[in-house]
């Protein structure tokens, strides 16, 4: 939970907020490119009519009234007066953006919670649960999809839009000889990353089972987060070189050759570590320096190893009629090796991207909160005590955080 407090300061002409104990001064500039007023802000689409790229960067606060603890008039240098309800600022403090916190997890975790029904994921409070957990555990398992084929698609659909590669909007993961992936042969595949080789790579990798008549081919999933956490604890230095050094990754057939450059350890804007591009498949040693190459190539040596101890890797049998979606950089799959022989092996798979379950959950929640909001008011309207419901930052961001 965050807590956020402001101090309106008539006296100096000042503004400043309390994120969690921690003082932050508000800059007249950053104060001034927020005005709210329906003549610089349109209400609908929250963009500006004004360009703040050209404001005056030396302009200052002149005058602050006072409202309310969250509502102040603000007078500025440069001529602009507007009031300014302050609650509106909660998201710049958010670095989360509005999602649940990601938490990291160990091959003994409650796999339950991973778990969702289809018809569940189809009401409004359904899906706002089930992409609570993906947006949590980085995997979401869904029960009882339809064994049909392009069922992969309607669920993909729930979340965001498909994204097509050269491999269709969805791909068949079975045996056939001399394919263009090994994904589509019987031989053990270890925890990777799909498609690095791709800028942007894709951001969500659903599974679908149609079909499973093999004893082997279990599916295996790892959090990267928590063998990153254990890496960067047993070698610091490896570490570090992983999140700098780019790497070159490949993969081409007849119609394609596609190669990209990026570190094997990712990371968002903000410095947090976000998971990793990961296949010993496609991917190629960087030329360094005799020292470093060694210290490069022991720390990759050690996460490979990491990822499939059985402390961090989840193996299952991954039954027709259920669906793994999972983070492709964060949490990453791979499958044990099975005899063909035996039966057929039959999944379907599609990607999306990251940022679309995001998009969504937030918009869903800030239709919830405005319907609850709406509830509240008629229901004391009803009972002839009108009052007015003030949702504040810090109940919001709870409730963002589950």
């Amino acid at each position: 939970m965050q807590q956020i407090d402001y101090v309106i300061n008539e006296a100096n002409a000042s503004v400043s907020a309390i994120v969690n104990g921690q003082h932050y001064p508000l800059p007249a500039l950053w104060l001034r490119e927020r005005c709210q007023d329906s003549e610089n802000l349109d209400k609908t689409t929250k963009q500006r009519f004004f360009d703040p790229h050209q404001l005056d960067e030396n302009v200052s606060l002149t005058k602050v009234e006072k409202k309310h603890n969250t509502l102040a008039n603000l007078t500025f240098s440069d001529g602009y007066s507007g009031e300014y309800d302050l609650n509106e600022f909660a998201a710049d403090f958010d670095v989360w953006d509005g999602a649940p916190n990601d938490i990291a997890w160990k091959s003994d975790v409650d796999k339950s919670l991973f778990h969702i029904d289809l018809a569940t994921l189809k009401s409004q409070e359904g899906l706002i649960k089930g992409i609570e957990i993906f947006l949590t555990y980085g995997v979401l398992i869904v029960d009882n999809v339809p064994t049909e084929s392009d069922a992969v698609l309607e669920v993909a659909n729930l979340f965001g839009h498909v994204r097509e590669t050269n491999f269709g909007k969805y791909f068949e993961v079975f045996t056939r000889p001399n394919s263009n992936d090994l994904a589509y042969r019987s031989v053990p595949l270890g925890p990777h990353t799909d498609n690095p080789y791709r800028n942007p790579m894709p951001g969500i990798q659903l599974l679908h089972c149609l079909e499973n008549q093999t004893t082997e081919g279990l599916s295996t999933l790892v959090d990267s987060l928590s063998v990153l956490e254990q890496l960067k604890k047993e070698d610091p230095e490896g570490f570090a070189l992983l999140c700098k050094v780019p790497v070159r990754y490949r993969y081409y057939d007849n119609d394609v050759d596609l190669i990209e450059r990026r570190t094997m350890i990712e990371s968002d804007p903000s410095g947090r570590i976000t998971g990793i591009a990961y296949s010993p498949r496609l991917d190629y040693l960087p030329l360094l320096q005799d020292e470093d190459m060694i210290i490069f190539h022991r720390a990759r040596k050690r996460l490979g190893q990491l990822l499939c101890s059985p402390e961090y890797e989840w193996r299952f049998r991954l039954e027709p009629g259920q669906l793994q979606m999972f983070h492709n950089t964060r949490v990453l799959h791979g499958r044990t090796g099975f005899d063909p022989s035996e039966g057929r092996r039959h999944l379907q798979g599609a990607y999306i991207d990251i940022d679309a379950p995001k998009g969504r959950y937030n918009a869903l929640k800030r239709k919830q909160s405005s319907i609850r909001i709406q509830d509240e008011l008629e229901a004391e309207n009803t009972n002839g005590e009108f009052k007015i419901v003030n949702s504040k930052a810090t109940a919001e961001t709870a409730e963002m955080r589950g």
